[in-house]
């Protein structure tokens, strides 16, 4: 057996930190050297991620150690300043669950990121040595589209709905995080101009060329975890042509899979998967996707991308239970 993988977390007290650990701990090929936290040093992992006390007895720390693997889970527009500011050996794998490298994937000389998407670039992370994590709503969207943009169907304008959890706005307290303002309340944010829409448009271009407009209304939900999102856009193909593309394309892919029923949310959470419907309504196809926005949103995918770089088996340590009520 080979030895296990070191790995380093950089960001340590937030939800993406807190979701790696639950997993890593359990991975049966890493062992979590350190939890980097300038906030925290000292500090009990399990005294911030409560849930812990018991499963590990790692502190926080704000020094640096040799490790194979670093992930990084810094706020967005943050990882670039840490990686210029500290040495990493040069075998170091990086995985960045920010937004730093997803368009702009050249780190100085020394590193350049490839998108983590594995049911598009699979090939590419596993000879990758950095990892530019997609963001949670794109990965929601960009797996609802992948398989039509692969036969040039997109043709006509995508119109996106998707809400997310309160935790996609990070452990950081806002007014529009906030219980008192989540609760029984649902609104909109940053319609048609998400931050999610450049990887979005960037991975599509690469598959079809030009694309239509996207036109994405994002919603914050009154519920803490998973993204619910539906997708229409005008289509001639017949349906059941349509789903048996989806269920070709990703039939090699362990995560994401094509349902022949309504979906629900519940499906996926605390889960890596993506589920996907498909539906003819005249001449419009609709799409839902739904996935966990923590895990194949952001930590279950970063480690999906790790066991690729190994040559692990793609689904080690993320066989994970669903909530399912």
């Amino acid at each position: 057996m080979r030895n296990k993988l070191k790995i380093g977390i950089v960001g340590g007290a937030g939800y993406t930190a807190g979701e790696l650990l639950r997993i890593l701990i359990n991975h049966p090929c890493a062992d979590v050297e350190f939890v980097y936290s300038t906030s925290n040093p000292g500090k009990a992992v399990s005294y911030i991620h409560t849930d812990l006390l018991g499963d590990t007895d790692l502190c926080f720390t704000d020094e640096l150690k040799p490790v194979d693997v670093l992930f990084m889970c810094l706020g967005h527009g943050i990882s670039r300043e840490f990686l210029s500011g500290n040495h990493l050996d040069e075998h170091t794998k990086v995985i960045d669950l920010g937004s730093d490298f997803r368009i702009d994937t050249v780190f100085e000389e020394s590193r350049d990121f490839v998108y983590g998407l594995p049911e598009i670039n699979r090939q590419q992370i596993i000879e990758a040595q950095s990892i530019a994590n997609p963001g949670c709503f794109a990965t929601a969207i960009q797996l609802a589209l992948l398989p039509l943009a692969s036969a040039n169907l997109l043709n006509s304008e995508v119109h996106i709905n998707a809400i997310t959890g309160s935790t996609g706005a990070g452990r950081s307290l806002s007014e529009t995080a906030h219980f008192s303002y989540r609760e029984n309340n649902i609104s909109i944010y940053k319609a048609f101009t998400h931050q999610h829409l450049k990887e979005i448009n960037k991975t599509l271009k690469q598959i079809q060329g030009n694309i239509p407009d996207l036109n994405f209304i994002p919603l914050r939900g009154n519920f803490t975890r998973g993204i619910f999102a539906s997708l229409y856009t005008e289509c001639a193909e017949d349906e059941n042509n349509i789903v048996k593309l989806y269920r070709d394309f990703y039939a090699a892919h362990p995560f994401t899979h094509v349902a022949d029923r309504a979906l629900s949310l519940k499906d996926v959470v605390n889960t890596n998967k993506c589920l996907l419907n498909i539906n003819r309504h005249g001449n419009k196809i609709l799409v839902t996707s739904i996935i966990d926005n923590l895990i194949k949103g952001a930590s279950g995918q970063a480690i999906q991308n790790m066991n690729l770089m190994y040559g692990l088996d793609e689904d080690c340590g993320l066989r994970l239970k669903p909530s399912g009520f």
